[in-house]
C-alpha cells in the first residue's frame, strides 16, 4: 500500500514538465541534482539551531539586553488558589464585580484579597521583556546572516540580473553548493521556528504565524523537489531582507530606545513595501506564473508553485495591513508605541492599570495606618473619662 502510494506520489506528470523524466536529473559527468532525500537533513539541523539559540540566548542575548539598560523582572509569587485558578483557566481572566463578590464569599477572602490574586495571576502570563528581547535578537541575528550569506551566493548569479535565466534550461539545471547550504539552513530555521512555537511568546497573530512557516517550509520543500531553486533563492532573500529590520526596531523597543526603534521600523517599513508588496508581486511573480507559459505548457507543479507563492503574498498584505496602522499611528501620536502585535500592548496598558491599583491601595493603606497611629500616639492627650466622648 505504501509502495502504491510512493509511487503514485513521485509520477513525473506531478512533478516536472512533460517529456522529461526523473532519470534525466540523475548526478552525472560531476553535475549534482537536487533529491527529495536532501530534506531529511533540515530536522536535525533545525535541532541543532534550537540549541545554538538556547546558548546564544543565555550567553549573548541576555548580557546584551542588560548593557542596554533591560533588566530581569521578578514576579510575586502567589498563593495557590484551586476555586480561583480554576476560575482564571475556564471562564475569564478579568472578573467582574459579581464574580469577584461570589469568589470572595466561596474562598473566605475579601474582595480585595480576590483582585489582587487575580492582578497577580495575571501578571504570571505576562512577557517579561529579556525573553522578548532574546527572541528579538536571535531572528536578527539568524537574518542577518543568512541575509549576507544569500548575497554572497548570489551576487554573480545571471539569474538575480535577468530573471529570464530562472527558466534556461529547466529543469535540468544543477545544483551548486551554495545553493544547497542556503536552502538548507533556510529551511532548518523554519523547522525551528515551528517546534520552538509552543515555548516562544504567544502573540495575537500566532495562527499566521503558524501559517506562514508551514507555508515558507512546504513552498521551499516542494520548489526542492521540483528544483525551481532558482526562483526560491530569489524569494527567499527578499523576505529576509525586511525582517532585518523588524527584529532591530522590536529590539530597540523592548529596550525602551524609541528614537532608533521609530528609525528602524520606518525603514522596516520602506524595506517591506518594495520587497515585497513592489519587487515580490510585479517581479518574482510575473516571472513564475506568466513567463513559464512561453517556455512551457502548463503542469502540476508549476501550478501548484504559483498558488504558494500567491498564498504567501496574501500574508504579505495581511501584515502591510498592520504596518500601515502603525505608520498610522506614529504619524498622529508622533511615536511607535511598539512594533509587537496588539496583544502585547494589551498587556502593557493592563501592567501600567495594575500598577496605578497598586499604588492607589498602597496609599490608602498608608492612609490608614497613619490614621490609627495618628490615633494611638495621641489617645494620652484626652483627658480622663473623656474617652467614651
Amino acid at each position: 500500500m505504501f509502495q502504491m502510494f510512493k509511487e503514485w506520489f513521485w509520477l513525473e506528470r506531478f512533478w516536472l514538465p512533460p517529456t522529461i523524466k526523473w532519470s534525466d536529473l540523475e548526478d552525472h559527468d560531476g553535475l549534482v541534482f537536487v533529491k527529495p532525500s536532501h530534506l531529511c537533513m533540515t530536522i536535525p539541523y533545525a535541532f541543532g539551531l534550537i540549541i545554538i539559540r538556547h546558548f546564544f540566548e543565555k550567553f549573548i542575548a541576555s548580557p546584551l539586553a542588560k548593557t542596554i539598560g533591560i533588566k530581569e523582572e521578578v514576579r510575586k509569587k502567589i498563593t495557590p488558589n484551586t476555586v480561583l485558578e480554576n476560575f482564571f483557566k475556564h471562564s475569564t481572566r478579568k472578573p467582574s464585580q459579581t464574580d469577584i463578590y461570589g469568589l470572595a464569599k466561596k474562598c473566605n477572602l475579601t474582595e480585595r484579597q480576590v483582585e489582587r490574586w487575580f492582578r497577580s495571576r495575571r501578571n504570571q502570563d505576562r512577557p517579561c521583556r529579556m525573553k522578548k528581547f532574546q527572541e528579538a535578537c536571535w531572528r536578527f541575528t539568524f537574518y542577518l546572516m543568512i541575509t549576507i550569506a544569500g548575497i554572497a551566493f548570489l551576487y554573480d548569479k545571471p539569474w538575480v540580473y535577468d530573471l529570464w535565466e530562472v527558466w534556461n534550461g529547466y529543469p535540468r539545471q544543477p545544483l551548486l553548493p551554495s545553493q544547497y547550504w542556503y536552502y538548507i539552513l533556510e529551511m532548518s530555521f523554519y523547522w525551528s521556528l515551528l517546534f520552538s512555537l509552543g515555548s516562544d511568546i504567544k502573540r495575537k497573530d500566532f495562527l499566521a504565524h503558524v501559517i506562514h512557516h508551514l507555508a515558507a517550509v512546504s513552498l521551499m520543500s516542494f520548489s526542492w523537489c521540483a528544483n525551481y531553486i532558482r526562483s526560491g533563492t530569489l524569494v527567499m532573500i527578499l523576505h529576509d531582507a525586511a525582517d532585518i529590520w523588524l527584529e532591530s526596531a522590536k529590539m530597540f523597543s523592548y529596550a525602551g530606545w524609541k528614537q532608533t526603534c521609530n528609525i528602524l521600523f520606518f525603514i522596516f517599513s520602506i524595506v517591506f513595501f518594495i520587497s515585497r508588496l513592489i519587487i515580490f508581486p510585479f517581479w518574482i511573480l510575473y516571472f513564475t506564473l506568466i513567463l513559464p507559459l512561453q517556455y512551457l505548457e502548463p503542469f502540476f507543479s508549476c501550478i501548484f508553485l504559483n498558488l504558494q507563492l500567491i498564498v504567501l503574498q496574501i500574508l504579505n498584505l495581511y501584515w502591510g495591513y498592520f504596518i500601515l496602522k502603525m505608520l498610522k499611528r506614529c504619524i498622529f501620536t508622533k511615536n511607535i508605541q511598539d512594533v509587537r502585535s496588539d496583544d502585547e500592548d494589551e498587556y502593557e496598558e493592563e501592567e501600567v492599570e495594575e500598577e496605578e491599583k497598586e499604588k492607589e491601595e498602597a496609599t490608602k493603606g498608608k492612609e490608614t495606618d497613619d490614621l490609627k497611629n495618628g490615633l494611638g500616639a495621641n489617645r494620652h492627650l484626652i483627658p480622663n473619662g473623656q474617652h467614651g466622648c
